[in-house]
């Protein structure tokens, strides 16, 4: 399974830094990428067709969109829809990252409706999923991960979703450990890994095995090997360390 190393900007980088950043980051990997990595960057809006010129024609490497709005188009002010992500040159959509969840109050509802409307429209979607750390201590890792993978993948047609190896990724994300400097031990990562690749099986069937599972929270050079040679981690969801091109090449390479 190839290994999936995405970087998240979140609010980051105009234009020109995007440029730069892009730039580098095709010509280092023009030179070779990692074999079996995928480097995939989900800029700001403002950042997508930058992106995806600098990296025209470098093979493994994909752009996608940080969000989207659940419809073709209409009176949503300030929603970008699939059509303008595609557009732009994305063909990967970010769906439920925590701060969707937490910060703006997206609701499973709301994402389950982004994630069927994003597949519908082509894109490969990256569902992330995750627990606070008081959901944790109180010992709802299993109900939290149950309840938003559920949600969001069984109102998919049952065809559908045996066809999801290559279209959807799971990328499992402790609230408590994104841009916290904390990170889960390798026994948390590998107990949650393990838990959505349980009900994975449970909601897709037979190819549950090949659906890539990511992980992020504070992912950094010094500590991405480590967590890539955990079982059922088939790649990394990285944000801060993921902002200077030398930092995001190291893990890409870990």
């Amino acid at each position: 399974m190839q290994k999936i190393i995405a970087a998240n900007w979140k609010m980051h980088k105009t234009r020109p830094e995007a440029a730069q950043f892009a730039a580098q980051i095709a010509q280092e990997l023009a030179k070779g990428t990692p074999e079996g990595r995928l480097a995939l960057i989900f800029p700001p809006y403002t950042d997508i067709a930058t992106v995806a010129d600098a990296f025209a024609g470098v093979t493994n490497l994909a752009v996608g969109g940080q969000n989207f709005y659940p419809a073709e188009n209409g009176a949503f002010t300030g929603e970008i829809s699939p059509a303008m992500l595609r557009d732009a040159g994305a063909v990967w959509a970010l769906v439920g990252h925590s701060e969707r969840r937490h910060v703006f109050g997206e609701s499973d509802e709301l994402i389950a409706r982004k994630t069927a409307f994003g597949l519908e429209q082509g894109f490969k979607v990256m569902l992330c999923v995750g627990e606070t750390l008081d959901e944790r201590e109180s010992g709802q890792l299993k109900a939290v991960l149950s309840r938003q993978l559920s949600t969001a993948i069984t109102p998919l047609d049952p065809k559908d979703r045996a066809r999801l190896s290559d279209r959807l990724v799971i990328a499992y994300e402790p609230v408590w450990a994104i841009g916290t400097g904390k990170v889960a031990g390798p026994d948390e990562i590998v107990e949650a890994h393990g838990v959505v690749r349980s009900f994975l099986r449970d909601l897709v069937g037979g190819n549950a095995d090949e659906m890539p599972i990511l992980y992020g929270g504070s992912v950094k050079p010094a500590n991405a090997s480590t967590i890539l040679g955990l079982d059922n981690v088939d790649g990394l969801l990285v944000g801060g360390a993921s902002l200077e091109a030398a930092s995001f090449l190291a893990i890409l390479r870990a």
